[in-house]
């Protein structure tokens, strides 16, 4: 990809979209774009913490590992997406391993040079610091849900996240939320066993909460699982 081409697909991200031309020259000489085939992995949890990662095509999973090698997911990134947020103006290693789940292109900063651009653009470090403030806030409230909630309104609230940023929504109102999470992924976001992932969906869809089509795709209504856990 060359560098007018990972201008323009750097002017869709949120974080560049209002960066004149000249500002918007002065990534793109810094970045490269680069493939990865599903289930290779962009970096492991540990090893030294070099570059941050724009998604142009493709997911990437985000996950921690424990000493037993059990998974803790973090989040599934996607098109239009950066990660790690931590990346900026920390210094070590990267904190979890990140993994494409289908085969994605992904255009790589080196931390290092995107500092000095930082540095120069006051503007452009304002928008960074919005973008981690949403994220700790989303984690914030993740947090919350594990202290707050039980399993069962753990799951429901998950179905609602992962369903207002992978859904699709249909013209009924309804969500179509593709069967790309297995039931092992759903356990590993909020720290659950894939028996009760399993249990709970057979449940929900027994009570009518959800429902499944032949191609094993949800079909979830926001309003009447945030009903069931009196969100509304």
């Amino acid at each position: 990809m060359k560098m007018e081409d990972i201008k323009r697909v750097l002017a869709d991200f949120t974080l560049f979209r209002e960066l004149n031309d000249f500002e918007l020259t002065k990534i793109a000489t810094i970045s490269f774009a680069r493939e990865w085939k599903k289930q290779s992995h962009v970096f492991l949890q540990g090893d030294p913490l070099e570059n941050v990662y724009f998604i142009f095509d493709g997911k990437i999973k985000i996950y921690k590992s424990d000493i037993s090698g059990k998974e803790q997911i973090v989040a599934i990134a996607k098109k239009g997406e950066m990660f790690p947020h931590v990346g900026f103006f920390r210094k070590g290693d990267y904190p979890a391993y990140a993994e494409a789940v289908e085969p994605s292109t992904l255009i790589v900063v080196p931390i290092s040079k995107f500092e000095k651009v930082l540095i120069d653009n006051p503007e452009l470090c304002i928008k960074v610091f919005k973008v981690l403030g949403e994220k700790i806030v989303d984690l914030q409230n993740r947090l919350e849900e594990q202290i707050l909630n039980n399993t069962y309104e753990q799951i429901i609230k998950l179905l609602i996240r992962l369903a207002q940023k992978h859904g699709i929504e249909q013209k009924n109102g309804t969500i179509l939320l593709k069967s790309e999470f297995t039931n092992k992924d759903l356990a590993n976001m909020i720290g659950t066993t894939r028996e009760t992932i399993s249990r709970t969906l057979t449940k929900m869809k027994k009570e009518e909460l959800i429902e499944v089509d032949q191609d094993a795709n949800m079909i979830l209504d926001i309003k009447i699982l945030m009903q069931e856990i009196n969100l509304v």
